[in-house]
């Protein structure tokens, strides 16, 4: 699988993948480039793309900017079904420091109506400069944890936090608490540089898997996996990336980044992510099996069954 569109700037651009089932199909959000008309240049915005079988994807519908506080731009989907209807997390983007995350739910996947408190939130603290990006959550506990990245108040490193509402609630801006008061993953390996970000989960017996992006865009980034109980904590399982950016001459030899893992509903996982191999000037998506021995985590490469193994783990006791 390797999908991307051109309609906003006739080359392959796709990133940032969010995948769930809803009503009998598979739905991907992901995040679409500034589109360039008449001398002038839009926002980003997200596109929704839908598929029978998980490799062949066609676009169905997009998600624009349409209120004041998204105007520069909106990036960065996170897609959860939640009785019956998709709940969307995404960022507004083009105003730095000022960006946060925003919420809107629809009854159809296609059109979603915002919600009326949006942003929903911003990170406080004085680690903090403010700012929120990269939307995921995950249910745990009876709460509906919101996975976030933030940079430090010079706005050179980025950083995951988390954040948590009642599972019940509506998940307005008065519904979310702030579950750190430091990040729970910033960069400390050597691969990583200067950014973590973008976390997404799985659970597995009885310990919740969080997959992140390391390094900036094209730095490159790769994807590493930390293991935590209460979603809060967690320990790397590994001073080495789960899945490195490829080799000279494949086609993510810039970056393999932004994961977004989906289960099936007969337990089948699945880790999407962006790569190119061009610093950026095109990006696909594309997806690996992702499986378990034992407590550990593995992916397989769908079209050659090449595994991808963590380096040396270190599972905490």
């Amino acid at each position: 699988m390797f999908y991307a569109e051109a309609t906003r700037l006739g080359r392959p651009f796709a990133k940032d993948p969010s995948v769930i089932r809803f009503e009998g199909r598979y739905l991907m959000y992901h995040s679409v480039p500034p589109a360039k008309k008449g001398g002038k240049r839009g926002g980003w915005g997200a596109r929704l793309a839908e598929s029978s079988d998980l490799v062949h994807w066609s676009r169905v519908g997009g998600i624009v900017p349409q209120e004041d506080y998204e105007s520069k731009g909106l990036a960065a989907p996170g897609a959860i079904v939640l009785n019956g209807k998709v709940h969307l997390f995404y960022q507004t983007y083009g105003n730095g420091p000022r960006d946060a995350i925003c919420h809107a739910v629809s009854e159809d996947a296609i059109n979603f109506e915002r919600d009326a408190s949006n942003p929903i939130f911003r990170p406080e603290g004085a680690w903090t400069v403010g700012r929120a990006i990269d939307a995921e959550v995950f249910p745990h506990d009876g709460m509906l944890l919101l996975y976030w990245a933030t940079r430090d108040p010079s706005m050179e490193i980025q950083m995951v936090g988390v954040s948590g509402a009642p599972l019940d609630s509506d998940f307005s801006r008065d519904t979310w608490t702030q579950l750190c008061d430091s990040p729970i993953l910033r960069p400390e390996l050597s691969w990583e540089k200067r950014c973590t970000q973008a976390a997404t989960l799985c659970r597995h017996g009885g310990w919740l898997y969080i997959f992140y992006a390391g390094g900036y865009n094209n730095d490159p980034q790769q994807v590493g996996c930390a293991v935590s109980r209460d979603g809060v904590e967690c320990q790397r399982l590994s001073d080495r990336p789960l899945l490195p950016n490829g080799s000279p001459g494949s086609w993510n030899s810039s970056e393999s980044g932004h994961p977004g893992v989906f289960t099936d509903l007969d337990g089948t996982g699945y880790l999407f992510f962006q790569g190119n191999d061009d610093d950026g000037h095109t990006w696909h998506i594309s997806k690996m099996y992702l499986r378990f021995d034992g407590r550990l985590p593995y992916l397989i490469r769908t079209r050659d069954g090449r595994e991808y193994h963590l380096v040396d783990p270190d599972f905490p006791d």
